[in-house]
């Protein structure tokens, strides 16, 4: 996959899901603690998310970095926006944002 299908199949999974992760392995199976880190707290929060495997396809690894300016995986999009890696996702989460943020953005979580 060259670098302009890569950012139209990024585009694509970002728009399709309110909630996508891009991620080193896959919810079921993380291969990163970042990553598992994230899926953990989407989990907790009961929000349903896309996610991508992005060690499965190098161009997709590498094009996500691009489409966000982001260096480092795992990447959080919210309703088309970039949010941000695992650090950012867990102080939202400590900080008790993450969940209003969320329900701002009119995405649904289980009631806590």
């Amino acid at each position: 996959m060259n670098a302009n299908a890569a950012h139209d199949a990024i585009k694509a999974k970002v728009d399709a899901n309110d909630v996508m992760l891009f991620m080193k392995g896959t919810p079921q199976f993380p291969q990163c603690g970042f990553s598992a880190a994230v899926v953990q707290i989407l989990d907790y929060l009961g929000v349903e998310f896309g996610s991508e495997n992005v060690l499965a396809d190098d161009a997709i690894r590498q094009g996500v970095k691009e489409f966000s300016d982001w260096p480092t995986i795992p990447q959080l999009y919210v309703k088309g926006e970039f949010v941000g890696g695992c650090d950012i996702i867990k102080e939202m989460f400590e900080k008790g944002e993450l969940r209003p943020f969320l329900e701002e953005k009119g995405v649904a979580l289980a009631t806590a």
